[in-house]
C-alpha cells in the first residue's frame, strides 16, 4: 500500500518513511504540500500523513485541496503545536484523525492500519484505481466538498440517484459526473427533460411504441428506457410528469419491465436511473402533484445541490474559470475583475445560480473592450442589479465600516497567499500601488509572515 508523508521537518520525514517501509508500506515523502499535490494528480495513495504547518504553507489549506481531488482519501493530520480548535477544523474538513508531536510511531502505525482496514471496505465507493473526474465542478466550499463525496459514493454503485437543486445550479452536470465515474461509463447515457415533452407524447418517449399496418408489418419506436439499456437514463424535471405517466413509471421500476404503447410483449431492460428536479419534491407530494411511492423508489441516494448564494467562497473560482474558458473559446485576451467589481459579484444574489454567472461572464467579456472589468461595467452588464439592491440573504452583524474592513482584510490575505506573501506581486495582482498596499496591510493589522 502507498502512503504519502508531507512534513517540512526532514528528520520526521526520514523516520516515518523508514518505519513505514519496515512494515512493507510504499512510502513517499514530500517537503511541501504543493509538491505532493502535483503528484496526487498522477496517482492516488492509500493514505496521507500531513503536517499542519509546512513553512509558508497551511496544511489545512492543503487538506481542502486533497478533498477536492479525492473526497474520501484518508488523511491523518500531524502537528507539534496542535490545538483543540485545529483538530475540530481538520476533522470537519475531512481528516480521519489529528496526531500530536512528538509522534508515537507505534500509535501512528496502529491508526494507519485501522484506517486502511476501513478504507478497504469502501474502495468501491471511491473507485480508487483512477482519479474521479470532477473537472467541470468548480469550488472548494463545504457544500461542494460534501456534494463531491456524495457523487463519489453514488458513482461506485448502481443505485438510483435523486438530485434536487434550483434552476441553473448544474443538476445535469452532476448526473453526467456520476455517469462518467460509474461502472457504466462505457455504456450509453440518455437524457430526457420531462417538462419539454408534450404530455400526449411523454409515455411514447419513455416506453416507446409499436404500430402494425394492414400488411402485418410492425413499426417499432424505441423509447428512452430501451435506448438506455445497459447504460444510464437521466430524467430531468421528474416532478413535472403527469399522474398517469407516474403510475406507469412506478410499475416499471420494480423489475425494469414494460410494454411499448400499442405492443403486447414485455421488454426487459438493465438501466440505471438518475432523476432531478428544481421543485421541492416534498412540497409536490403534499400538494398531490407527485406520488410519494414513486419518490421513495427513485430517491435511493439523494444529492442536494446548494444554491450559489450559500457558497460565496466559490464565486471567485467560478469567475476565474469562466473568464479563462470564454477567452479561449472566443480568442479574446484574458480579462479580470477589479477588486470592487469582484466584491460586488461575490455579494450578488445570483437568482439564476451558476448558469446566470456563466452567461454574465460570457456577455461582459465579449461586449467589453476593456481587459480590466470594473464595477461600472459589471453593473451595466448584469441583468438584475435592482434585485441585488433589494432584500438580501446576506447576514448582517456589526457596522458597515467593520464589515468593509473584514472583507478587505480577508481579500488581501488571500491575495498575499496566492502570490507567496510577495507584496509587490500582490499589489500588481490587486491593481494597487505597492506603498498603498503596504499602508493598507499595516492599518488592517495583517502580518504577512503569519498568514
Amino acid at each position: 500500500m502507498k502512503i504519502y508523508i508531507v512534513d517540512d521537518d526532514q528528520s520526521i520525514r526520514d523516520s516515518l518513511k523508514a518505519v513505514l517501509e519496515d512494515e512493507d508500506f510504499e512510502a513517499t515523502a514530500f517537503e511541501t504540500g504543493s509538491e505532493m499535490l502535483q503528484n496526487l494528480e498522477k496517482e492516488r495513495p492509500d493514505l496521507i500523513l500531513l503536517d499542519v504547518w509546512l513553512g509558508s504553507e497551511d496544511g489545512l489549506d492543503i487538506l481542502d485541496k486533497i478533498m477536492v481531488i479525492y473526497p474520501m482519501l484518508p488523511v491523518l493530520m500531524i502537528s507539534g503545536h496542535g490545538t483543540i480548535e485545529q483538530a475540530v477544523i481538520a476533522t470537519k474538513k475531512g481528516a480521519m484523525d489529528f496526531l500530536e508531536k512528538p509522534l508515537s510511531l507505534d500509535h501512528v502505525l496502529n491508526r494507519i492500519n485501522e484506517i486502511l482496514k476501513l478504507d478497504d471496505r469502501n474502495k468501491q465507493i471511491e473507485m480508487s484505481s483512477s482519479l474521479l473526474e470532477f473537472d467541470e465542478i468548480i469550488g472548494v466550499s463545504k457544500p461542494i466538498v460534501e456534494m463531491k463525496k456524495s457523487i463519489a459514493r453514488a458513482s461506485g454503485t448502481n443505485a438510483r440517484v435523486f438530485i434536487y437543486g434550483e434552476h441553473g445550479i448544474g443538476k445535469e452536470l452532476v448526473a453526467r459526473t456520476i455517469y462518467k465515474n460509474s461502472k457504466r461509463s462505457s455504456k450509453v447515457y440518455i437524457d430526457l427533460n420531462c417538462s419539454l415533452v408534450p404530455e400526449v407524447f411523454i409515455e411514447r418517449e419513455l416506453f416507446g411504441s409499436e404500430k402494425t399496418d394492414s400488411s402485418g408489418k410492425t413499426e417499432i419506436y424505441k423509447g428512452k428506457f430501451e435506448q438506455a439499456d445497459g447504460g444510464t437514463l437521466f430524467l430531468d424535471d421528474i416532478c413535472n410528469l403527469n399522474p398517469a405517466t407516474q403510475v406507469r413509471l412506478l410499475n416499471s421500476l420494480e423489475e425494469l419491465k414494460f410494454v411499448r404503447m400499442g405492443g403486447k410483449d414485455e421488454v426487459q431492460v438493465d438501466v440505471r436511473i438518475i432523476s432531478a428536479t428544481n421543485i421541492d419534491p416534498l412540497d409536490s407530494i403534499r400538494q398531490g402533484k407527485f406520488r410519494e411511492d414513486l419518490y421513495y423508489r427513485l430517491n435511493v441516494i439523494p444529492i442536494n445541490i446548494a444554491p450559489l448564494r450559500s457558497r460565496l467562497s466559490d464565486i471567485p473560482l467560478l469567475l476565474e474559470h469562466f473568464l479563462k474558458e470564454t477567452s479561449e473559446k472566443n480568442q479574446l485576451p484574458l480579462k479580470r475583475f477589479t477588486p470592487s467589481a469582484l466584491e460586488f459579484l461575490v455579494n450578488y444574489k445570483w437568482p439564476g445560480n451558476v448558469l446566470e454567472l456563466k452567461n454574465f461572464v460570457e456577455r461582459i467579456c465579449i461586449l467589453s473592450q476593456e481587459n480590466d472589468l470594473n464595477i461600472e461595467l459589471v453593473k451595466e452588464n448584469i441583468h438584475d442589479v435592482k434585485n441585488h439592491t433589494g432584500e438580501s440573504d446576506v447576514q448582517i452583524s456589526g457596522d458597515f465600516k467593520s464589515a468593509k474592513e473584514d472583507f478587505e482584510r480577508n481579500y488581501i490575505i488571500e491575495a498575499l497567499r496566492k502570490n507567496e506573501k510577495n507584496i509587490s506581486r500582490a499589489a500588481r495582482f490587486l491593481g494597487m500601488e505597492r506603498t498603498n498596499l503596504h499602508r493598507k496591510i499595516k492599518s488592517l493589522g495583517i502580518d504577512p509572515e503569519n498568514i
